[in-house]
Order: structure tokens, then C-alpha cells, then sequence
């Protein structure tokens, strides 16, 4: 499936809003391919794909999940807004047809991130956080910093994640908490 008939697949299922979004991190994950000796289409098709299934229903959502054949742990029955990730890979290899399981991943994790992430998955990990309309405080220096050391802002987004969940007495999965152990090591001078 090309990137225009994905365009026009997502369009539908996604709020204005969100599928600006798509595209900002589909543009941001060919930079940042760029930048980094992986592939821009690829990139790029991962992006536009991330938050696919974000707007569709929760009950179709853990359709697709159950579809795929994966179970969700008892934190992730309970976090609705972890569903769109993993369904948005279920629906990477049905309705688009991706084989690819960098790309698979890289969706699957985009929300999350984990430990020893391949370079698409912290591609895809980090332009989500960066994503031109984004506007939080501070996303001017993990701007900066994701051309500098993609490690080091995967750092930064797991670390901002689990202070922002802590703040809001809310779990933290366990991909995030190793992601930010695993990639803090980048961030000793």
C-alpha cells in the first residue's frame, strides 16, 4: 500500500486534529531518518501510521488487539489510551499489509517506548513527542536535542512521561520505566 492510500484510509478514521498530527510525525520521522542513516520511507510510513486507530472505538479497538493475538496485561486492560498502539500494529499488518516488523514495532511501541528500541522505533518514539504542532514546555530542547542524540531524547520522553504519570497518581508501564533506565546512560556527560 503506498503512502497517498494510507493518507486517504486514516483520513476518515481520524479527527482533524490527530491526522495533522499523523502527518507532522511523518514529516518529523523522515528528518530524523535522515539525520540518522535509517530509512525516510520507511520512517515516514511508520508516522503516518502511529496513531491510526487512536479515534476509532475502544471496542474496536480491542477487537483488533484480540485479533492479533495479543493479550493485554492487567495494566493495559485498565489504560485505554495504551489500546491505539497496540491496535494501530494489529492494524499496520491488516489493513495495510506491513510485513515489515521494525515498522510493526515502532508503532507498537511508539507510546511506551522500551529498552534496546531499534532505530525506527526511537525514530517514531521521539518525532510523536516532537511533532511541529506540539507545543509543551520545553519541546524546544528535546527538539534540539533529538538531532543531537536520539538516545538522549528518548531519555528525555520516558523521563517526562513517568513524572507526568507520577504527578497524576497514575501507573506507569513497565516498557516506559525500563525505556528511561535503559537509555539514562545517555545522559551522563
Amino acid at each position: 500500500m503506498t503512502d497517498a492510500e494510507i493518507v486517504k484510509t486514516i483520513c476518515p478514521l481520524q479527527t482533524r486534529e490527530r491526522f495533522i498530527h499523523s502527518l507532522n510525525v511523518a514529516q518529523m520521522a523522515k528528518k530524523l531518518a535522515e539525520r540518522y542513516g535509517e530509512d525516510p520511507k520507511k520512517a515516514y510510513t511508520a508516522g503516518l501510521i502511529h496513531d491510526a486507530t487512536k479515534n476509532i472505538s475502544g471496542e474496536e479497538q480491542l477487537a483488533l488487539i484480540s485479533s492479533g493475538g495479543i493479550e493485554l496485561s492487567e495494566l493495559e486492560k485498565n489504560s485505554p489510551k495504551l489500546w491505539h498502539a497496540v491496535s494501530g500494529s494489529v492494524f499496520a499488518v491488516e489493513k495495510f499489509g506491513i510485513a515489515d516488523a521494525d515498522v510493526i514495532n515502532a508503532v507498537r511501541y511508539h507510546t511506551t517506548g522500551r529498552a534496546g528500541m531499534s532505530m525506527l522505533e526511537k525514530i517514531i518514539y521521539v518525532a510523536d513527542f516532537i511533532s511541529a504542532e506540539r507545543d509543551y514546555e520545553g519541546v524546544e530542547d528535546i527538539r534540539r536535542t533529538a538531532f543531537e542524540s536520539l538516545e538522549k531524547a528518548v531519555y528525555i520522553g520516558a523521563d517526562f512521561t513517568v513524572k507526568k504519570l507520577n504527578s497524576l497518581s497514575l501507573p506507569v508501564h513497565p516498557d516506559t520505566q525500563r525505556a528511561r533506565q535503559f537509555y539514562k546512560i545517555y545522559c551522563k556527560d
